[in-house]
């Protein structure tokens, strides 16, 4: 607790934001409204740092951007009513690609709703169907209210609980209390049984082992224990979007990313097909398109290695142990001699198979851009992709080196995440190198926080991929043989844009060029937006 705050009335909102810095909270991000000066107040008082950002949908996925980085939650404030119903995407984004975030929003006193209209509405009616738990502050249980929010947000699997908080309650003194404790609840081991002797055995069998990793690898901090079995026991590893880094991906076990590109999963899923025993490490199908569907039969020899049950049906596994992936992964090699798999060789055809589908043009494209960009950024860099053409092609092709290094709208896939979600990542860790990856659409979306990044003084490099169209969307349009209607556009100089806003410009389509402007921007103090121009029809038979 800050100095001096000790002898403050202890009202709610200062409840509220001692117990969010409690939980390693440090920022929070939002637009103000009248109906949340005194929780903005109170969490600046608590050392928790106000970010006032352009709009709520990009102030969440900044928040999410400090989770990556720090594991405290993400805080999302928004006045009453259109502040609420501005955040519904980011906030329905976060519930579906699991991540905790306690989104604070004013509203009036219960009274006063009685009889008061403008701009009222029933936030929680609109937020409890993409929330974990709609929750209100509670006179004389504010803490309660505020620990059970941090608890169902942080539980299996996390994600975004909201707390309405009525004026009159923010400003009333609460009770002190001893400090409550709900810690992220640790998920349990699997218990031994004829299962996982079961799970063993195949193992144990097994000369085609492959294992499909996902994002609760992450949330369980177990990416060691797929590290190790995977080079023990001679197990190849897909992982999902989210997961990439997982596994280094210049690691000879590691195959990459897979579910949203139908060329790569023409290569990948006929490999899962011929294993004789496919593990799941924190795997959630959330991410996957439809080709990942039913995508081996029934009574295939699956183990299952999950954070909460399967209801989604996804997908069916022989063996499913629901808890702690690391501890199941770690539970299943005991007494398992490792053996040498795969003897003919299969992965490494499949990977030098996925190199050749996804290898850069000759000259220039968008294969070449992310190539160069690649080569130019340091091993730890983070980067953030927005959701397109742009982002399917460059999630194959981007290595990232460690878990949260490639970060994006997987679940969701909204547009206009990647440019707040660097700025997320930038704040929280200011000393590592961060580009975003946006088409030119995307980008149009949130000009507007680029001059967030400029008055945050952060020097995020945005790369954008410039074609004049919602080129994925023209490719389907295309593929149906209907015509060209709404999905191209006009070019705007990006260039001029970042200039205007305070930060550098520069518009290039060649390899020299953009490799200098991002060796440039490494060590610039300001933003930098490079428009890399590919033309319409770039990507075509490159998805």
């Amino acid at each position: 607790m800050p100095k001096g705050t000790e002898t403050q009335p202890l009202t709610a909102a200062r409840v509220i934001a001692r117990r969010l810095h409690r939980a390693g909270c440090r920022f929070a991000f939002g637009i103000p409204g009248g109906e949340v000066l005194t929780l903005m107040d109170a969490l600046a008082e608590t050392g928790i740092r106000f970010v006032l950002t352009k709009h709520e949908n990009s102030a969440g996925f900044m928040a999410e951007g400090t989770y990556h980085r720090t594991g405290a939650p993400g805080i999302l404030l928004a006045t009453l009513g259109p502040g609420v119903a501005n955040a519904v995407n980011v906030v329905a984004n976060a519930w579906q690609d699991r991540v905790p975030l306690i989104f604070l929003t004013g509203c009036v006193d219960p009274a006063d709703a009685l009889t008061y209209t403008h701009q009222v509405f029933d936030h929680q009616a609109l937020l409890r169907p993409i929330t974990k738990a709609s929750l209100t502050a509670v006179d004389g249980a504010v803490d309660v209210v505020v620990e059970k929010a941090l608890a169902i947000a942080l539980a299996d699997q996390p994600g975004p609980v909201h707390i309405d908080v009525p004026i009159g309650i923010a400003k009333a003194d609460q009770p002190a209390r001893a400090t409550l404790s709900h810690p992220r609840p640790a998920p349990a081991a699997p218990a031994g049984g004829p299962a996982l002797e079961e799970a063993r055995i195949l193992l144990r069998d097994a000369e085609r082992p492959i294992m499909v990793a996902g994002l609760d690898v992450l949330t369980h901090g177990a990416d060691r224990q797929v590290r190790s079995l995977a080079h023990d026991f001679g197990v190849p590893v897909i992982t999902t979007y989210k997961a990439k880094g997982v596994i280094a991906e210049d690691d000879p076990m590691s195959l990459g990313a897979a579910g949203l590109s139908p060329k790569a999963d023409a290569i990948l899923l006929p490999l899962v097909g011929q294993a004789d025993l496919v593990l799941l490490a924190g795997y959630d199908p959330i991410e996957m398109r439809v080709g990942w569907r039913s995508p081996w039969p029934d009574d295939a020899p699956v183990v299952d290695f999950t954070a909460v049950p399967n209801t989604h049906f996804m997908h069916r596994s022989r063996l499913s142990f629901v808890g702690d992936v690391g501890a199941g992964l770690a539970a299943l090699r005991e007494g398992v001699p490792p053996r040498k798999t795969w003897p003919a060789g299969e992965p490494d055809a499949a990977r030098a198979a996925l190199a050749a589908a996804f290898a850069p043009e000759p000259d220039w494209g968008p294969a070449r851009v992310f190539e160069t960009v690649r080569n130019v950024l340091p091993r730890n860099a983070v980067v953030t992709a927005d959701s397109g053409a742009h982002r399917i092609l460059l999630s194959q092709m981007w290595q990232a080196y460690e878990p949260r290094t490639m970060l994006q709208s997987t679940a969701l896939c909204t547009m206009g995440c990647a440019v707040p979600l660097a700025a997320g990542v930038k704040l929280a860790e200011p000393g590592r190198p961060v580009a975003a990856f946006v088409g030119d659409a995307g980008l149009e979306m949130v000009l507007g926080e680029l001059a967030t990044v400029r008055d945050l003084g952060m020097p995020v490099i945005v790369i954008v991929l410039v074609d004049e169209s919602l080129a994925l969307i023209e490719m389907k349009q295309r593929k149906a043989g209907l015509p060209n209607v709404g999905v191209d556009f006009d070019g705007t100089d990006f260039a001029a844009v970042a200039e205007a806003l305070g930060g550098h410009g520069a518009s290039v389509d060649t390899v020299d060029g953009l490799a200098h402007e991002v060796e440039a921007a490494l060590g610039r103090e300001r933003f930098t937006v490079v428009a890399c121009a590919i033309g319409r029809h770039a990507y075509d038979g490159k998805l």
